[in-house]
This record gives C-alpha cells, structure tokens and sequence, in this order.
C-alpha cells in the first residue's frame, strides 16, 4: 500500500498543482460537465471541439487557482483543503442538488448541532473518505525539495501557459461559451470548490467586514386600534412544510385529519419569501418585500415583532427550531432545552408538542382574562393583548423520522435514515407526510387551548418558512437560489382559526380570499391587523384579511350584545 502511495505521489511543485487541478476537474465537476454538455446540446449548435474544450478550460483555470491562492509556498494545505471540500459539496450536489450560495452558506452557518449532525451518514462517510481523505493523504505524503526559484519558475511557466491556453479556447468559442452561458446562469454553481469560495468569501465579507448600519425605529408611535378588547394570537411559524403536500388543499393522502373539524381556512396559492429559514424567517417579519430584503437591511431596522410590541401588545417568542435569526431579538423569547430528560426531547431535537405545553404553561401563568377584562373596563384600563409566536421544528430533514413520535406514525413504510436519496419513493413520501399529520395534530391542539381562553378576539395562523424537495427532478432539501427554486420548495401553507369565524358573514368572506395568490409579503401587514395596531407602515392593501374587517367588527359587537 505505501509503495501503491508512493508511486501516486507527486513529486514536485508543479505535480501537486497539476494532478490536484486534473482531479478537481474530471471528479467533482463531472457533474458540472455533464449539464453543460445537456445545456450544450438543447441549444442545437454545438460541436465536439467546444465540449472538449470545457473540462480543458477548466482545468487551466484550475491550475491559475492553485498557483496564485497558494502563494507559492502554501500549495500543499491548499490543495488538501480543496480535496476535502469538493468531497463534501460534491455529495451534496450530487445526491442532493444542493447549490451553494451565499444563502446556503448563512443557512449552514446558523444550524445548530443537532441539525448539523442529522446530515451525517454511511453514504456522506463513503464520500469523504474515497473520493476526499485518501486524495488528501497522498497529497500529504508528497515531498519536494524544490527550491523557491524553482517553485516560482514552475509557477510562471503554469501561468504564462494557461493564460494564453485559456485566452485561446475562450477566442475560439467566446459566441458558444456566451450562449451557454446567459441561457444557464446557474451552471457556474455547479464548479466545484470554487463557487464554494465564492460564496464563503460573499457571506464573510457581508457578515463580518461590512459596518452595521444604524438602527431604525420605523414608526415612533404604533399604538392600539382597539386597547379595550382583550386578544391572543398565536402565529406559528412551520419549517420545511410544502403545500403540496397538505390535504386541506387537493393532497389526496389524508395528511390533515385533525384540523378540518375545528374550521380551520386553508390559503392554497402562498409563495415563500426564501428557500431556506435564514432568509425566509427574518423576511415574512421584515417591512421589506422579497424583491428589497436584504439581510443587513433587514437588521437595520425594526420587524412587526418589534412594532407590534412597542403598541402595547405582549410578544413572545417560543423556539423548537434552530434560533428565531434575529427576529425575536428585542422581544422575550425562550429557547427550548432538548435536554433528554425531558420526554419529548431525544439530546438533539423535542417533538412540537412540547410547544404546546409551553403555551399552556405560559397561559396558566397569566390572571383570568374574563376577569381581567372586567376590572379593565371598570377602571378603563385597556384588556390584556398577546401575541405568542411558536416556532415548529416542523418538517425538517434529512432526519424526517425524527420529527413525529411512534404514536403519530401514520403512513408506512417510512424512511427512517438520513440519506434519503436511498429510500423508496413512497418510503420517503410517507415519512414526510407524518411530519405534516403530526403538524395538523399540533394545530389542532393549539386551537382547543385558544378555545379554552376568554379573550374577546383568538386567533391563530399558520404559515411555513419554505418548503421542500422530494427528489422530484433529483433534487432533495430546499436552499435552491430562488430563481431556479421548483414550486415544492416557495409554495407554501398558510392556516388559519380565529373565534370571529363564527359569524358566518365574515366566514363567507374569509373563504372568498382563500384562493388569492399570497406571499410571505402580507404577513407584516397581516399581523398588525390582527393585533389592532395602528401603524403609519400598515398597508391595508398587503393583510390578507382587510376585505373582511368590517364584517369582523360586526361579528365583535354582536357578539358583546349578547
């Protein structure tokens, strides 16, 4: 075996630059050549010259890689670490179709442990091992003695012939690399490591090497529309539930058994502002639309959490995810421990229920509300109003077995492993309908508890972060660049219960604007006017429930005359 290594070994400067660039090239952008040969071919004018040319051209710019990020003296750590990476993303792209941007980068970068931990396996093991550990191992094994003159030689040499080799195919085939190229934008997500690099060097320079900018407060006077009438609302944030896979809509499993009963309003046609929770999250709460949001800006300045607060309403953040990134910063928020002590909790992840035993630990702590509201009125003191947001562990993968228990496990044969791509079709579609049975059970029950308060005005709704692939067109997950995102992973659930679905007026109303074409957009504006605040940034036209606002204060009056 060592003289198997030996003789694989390079032995000089510009055989380390070589062979790595060689492997990179012809191993983890197979995948990269293959769609640019299929690109190649549905334009209708190619020829054969042009595709050699492409691993050729890559190849050299490969070597160009190498030789300047090194600096010369450090190609040997360069070229390990290159290894390895590719090893990494190359199966992620391959079994997954991840693409990796910026987005993706800042999603990974905010997984926690056990998040990160549910992606390790057999398969990704084979991966990094074969085709990532033992390239690395001859390239650390290798020994050369060169000289720096000698290794600067080599590097020009490289340069001067790569340079020119480059400068020629792209003069040969500028009009074919051009076409190609303005056709397929996303190809050049698929090079492998180096749209790694590219991305990593966009999130650090955003993250860490932009300034802040100045905090601002959006509206300095929100206040309540109505303070005398006691609310509670509970938003829930859902992750990785796709609405195509829910039978409230036209899903034909009966994945909500659970809901339909207790009259619940399902939205059928609601796009996600993003395909992962890092952005999606801080989005569906920020005053920017999709088309402004940015990640700084949004930080900048303040979401509807924080002006719904500042009006005078109770908010609370209860998180069975990851982190609220950011949006629950200036509100209370709790962080449930998954410490296995707790029966619903493994070490890693806890099952939602035990966001509905948050909630009702945190109710049971408040005065009556009945009476609460009394006394108010007597001493006209507004009533209690509260907006309780629960964030879901939901649907999250690769490890969608872990997120229902035993006795929520409905639909078998189920797919209880993390590399999903080895799974049946049907193994893997019916461990991720569970995830959305075991939702609509975890509705149902959030429901019965509002309906078991006082409150003048109960409310809850529903809406998912993203959604997900199945492995439709061979892509599995969600953190696709939006752009080139499949409908599984925008299209998302929106539900929602409220107590002032008993007038029947407003309940014909609501059901008229079931079908409107919605977004992450209108949750801000939605919000406030569940909440009764009085806001300048309020845009009636975005609230999903405007049309219906004044048949609501005439279920409300009707409802105290009697």
């Amino acid at each position: 075996m060592i003289k198997i290594l030996d003789k694989l070994t390079p032995k000089s400067y510009a055989g380390i630059v070589l062979v790595t660039a060689a492997y990179i090239t012809l191993v983890f952008n197979s995948l990269f050549l293959y769609k640019t040969y299929v690109a190649a071919v549905s334009t209708g004018h190619w020829d054969g010259l042009f595709l050699l040319s492409v691993p050729l051209l890559l190849f050299m710019l490969s070597c160009i890689f190498l030789t300047w990020f090194s600096l010369i003296s450090f190609i040997k750590p360069l070229a390990i670490l290159s290894v390895l990476i590719s090893a990494v993303v190359f199966y992620a792209v391959v079994n997954y179709g991840v693409i990796f941007d910026k987005d993706m980068l800042r999603n990974m970068v905010e997984t926690d442990t056990g998040e990160a931990f549910s992606y390790l396996n057999l398969s990704l093991l084979l991966y990094v091992v074969l085709l990532g550990l033992l390239p690395a191992l001859i390239l650390l094994r290798t020994k050369f003695t060169q000289s720096f003159g000698a290794r600067l030689k080599s590097f020009l040499v490289i340069n001067l012939v790569c340079i020119t080799a480059s400068a020629a195919i792209m003069g040969a085939f500028y009009e074919d690399y051009v076409s190609i190229g303005r056709n397929n934008r996303q190809l050049t997500s698929y090079i492998t490591p180096f749209a790694f690099y590219t991305a990593s060097y966009k999130f650090v320079r955003d993250k860490y090497f932009l300034p802040p900018l100045p905090f601002q407060l959006l509206d300095n006077a929100p206040s309540l529309l109505t303070p005398e009438q006691g609310s509670l609302t509970v938003l829930i944030v859902g992750e990785t539930a796709r609405a195509k896979n829910f039978s409230l809509g036209s899903y034909t499993k009966p994945t909500n058994l659970y809901t339909p009963e207790l009259g619940v309003k399902f939205f059928s046609d609601v796009s996600a502002c993003g395909t992962a929770t890092a952005i999606s999250v801080p989005c569906m709460f920020s005053r920017l639309n999709r088309q402004q949001f940015k990640q700084r800006l949004a930080q900048s300045q303040e979401n509807a959490l924080d002006i719904i607060h500042r009006a005078g309403v109770d908010v609370l953040w209860l998180d069975n995810n990851s982190s609220c990134k950011g949006v629950c910063a200036r509100v209370e928020n709790v962080n449930i421990a998954t410490s296995s002590s707790q029966p619903l909790c493994d070490g890693q992840f806890c099952y939602d229920e035990i966001l509905v035993q948050q909630l009702v630990e945190r109710l049971a702590q408040q005065p009556d509300q009945q009476q609460t509201q009394h006394e108010n009125k007597q001493k006209n003191k507004p009533a209690s109003n509260r907006l309780i947001v629960l964030h879901m562990i939901g649907s999250h993968g690769p490890t969608y077995y872990r997120r229902y228990p035993p006795s929520q496990r409905r639909f078998t044969p189920d797919c209880a492993r993390s590399d999903i791509q080895n799974c049946t079709e049907a193994e893997l579609a019916n461990s991720y309908d569970n995830t959305i049975s075991y939702t609509d059970y975890i509705l149902s029950r959030v429901i019965k508890v509002l309906q078991q308060q006082t409150a003048e005005n109960l409310t809850l709704l529903y809406v998912s972060d993203h959604g997900e692939s199945l492995g439709e067109n061979g892509l599995y997950l969600h953190g696709f660049p939006y752009s080139l995102a499949p409908k599984e992973q925008t299209q998302v659930p929106l539900i929602y219960w409220s107590n002032q679905l008993a007038n029947q007026n407003y309940n014909d109303c609501v059901n008229q604007q079931l079908a409107k074409p919605l977004s992450h957009d209108n949750i801000f504006d939605t919000l406030l006017g569940i909440t009764h605040v009085a806001t300048k940034l309020y845009q009636p036209e975005l609230d999903i429930f405007t049309p219906c606002k004044q048949l609501q204060k005439v279920g409300q009056v009707i409802a105290q005359s009697n």
